[in-house]
């Protein structure tokens, strides 16, 4: 699941986060909506990329998240996969609109 794959990829697509304002703020408010998502953590960061792992309750399943800030063209790129299976049964998007829906209702995304 990627901001950045083809849009014509309907299953790996999906759109990059519309930044609202001030670009510093949303990233901020990106970053506290992820460390308040429940077994997701933030593994890495700096300035405009973060790297994030998330753990499926049940099987305990690694997927990595990669966020990259786009200051210039007002977007936050998104990438979520799983580590080891291609049937992740739609975690991956699901937790990204979880994480986008956070972002709207802050006022920092469209």
């Amino acid at each position: 699941m990627s901001s950045q794959a083809k849009i014509a990829d309907k299953q790996h697509y999906i759109a990059p986060l519309e930044i609202k304002g001030d670009p510093y703020r949303a990233w901020h408010e990106f970053k506290q909506a992820v460390a308040k998502q429940g077994r997701m953590v933030i593994t890495h960061q700096n300035s405009d990329s973060v790297h994030a792992i998330a753990t499926s309750f049940l099987l305990r399943y690694i997927d990595d998240i990669n966020v990259v800030l786009d200051r210039d063209a007002q977007l936050i790129h998104i990438r979520s996969a799983s580590r080891v299976s291609h049937k992740e049964f739609g975690a991956n998007r699901k937790r990204l609109e979880a994480l986008r829906e956070t972002l709207q209702k802050a006022g920092v995304i469209e």
